[in-house]
């Protein structure tokens, strides 16, 4: 359930990509429909900025996975959904996020700069994306709240991996048909709601309800599901428990 939350707020996030990211992917070297180098072009873009958003996750995963191993596995999840609330309030009425991001800002900016001046190679392409997905970002941090809750390195590269994903399908649209799809950022609102959804389902899921795939019952010592909590049984035991 939660890395299926992660593919739907990137789709819905691709809402707001098409105006803030939109320019951008317009921008990209090459002529619609001239061939193969084309569409590989913005496919390896596509590719890049989701690199970028799962090299984040396993970052903040790594740090869920840190609370997890301390037996805060459900504090976690809680304060990740309270976390994407108070940030979606925050970019809901100030436009903003976090504070001190304007270096980063010019940083990528500058390498950005840089690389739409390059030769135009595969690798150029691929890089814009890598770099595209390091631009502060307020639907990026909310997503971030989300790899945290994962508990683990590989459980974070995958949600923000599939958030990314999420995000290229109406953005692709948008460059191939030359920004027709403009009007569609009326639409923004949804992407609060979705956020603040995706925020209730981390909190639920940390309050240990019992629910299967929404809120699981979770061993308080481990952070483990229900299903591998053991007493006195032999180790071959504990394995069919836990299968």
């Amino acid at each position: 359930m939660l890395y299926f939350t992660a593919l739907t707020f990137g789709l819905l996030s691709s809402l707001h990509c098409i105006g803030m990211c939109g320019p951008l992917a317009l921008a990209l070297p090459g002529v619609p429909g001239t061939g193969v180098g084309y569409w590989l072009g913005r496919v390896l873009y596509h590719a890049g900025r989701a690199t970028t958003y799962a090299a984040l996750g396993a970052v903040f995963g790594m740090l869920g996975l840190g609370a997890g191993l301390a037996g805060y596995q459900q504090q976690l999840s809680i304060a990740a959904g309270v976390v994407m609330l108070i940030l979606l309030l925050l970019y809901s009425t100030t436009g903003r996020t976090l504070p001190g991001i304007q270096g980063l800002n010019k940083l990528t900016q500058r390498m950005l700069g840089h690389l739409l001046g390059s030769k135009t190679t595969p690798a150029t392409l691929y890089g814009i994306g890598l770099v595209n997905g390091l631009l502060p970002c307020g639907v990026v941090y909310v997503a971030l709240a989300g790899a945290v809750a994962t508990g683990t390195v590989w459980g974070g590269a995958a949600y923000m991996a599939l958030f990314g994903l999420g995000t290229a399908p109406l953005l692709f649209a948008f460059t191939v048909l030359g920004g027709k799809l403009s009007h569609l950022r009326q639409w923004n609102p949804l992407l609060r709601y979705a956020g603040v959804v995706v925020a209730l389902l981390l909190i639920v899921r940390g309050m240990d309800l019992g629910i299967p795939y929404i809120s699981p019952k979770l061993q308080p010592e481990t952070g483990l599901p229900a299903c591998c909590r053991v007493k006195q049984a032999t180790p071959a035991a504990q394995t069919s428990q836990c299968h």
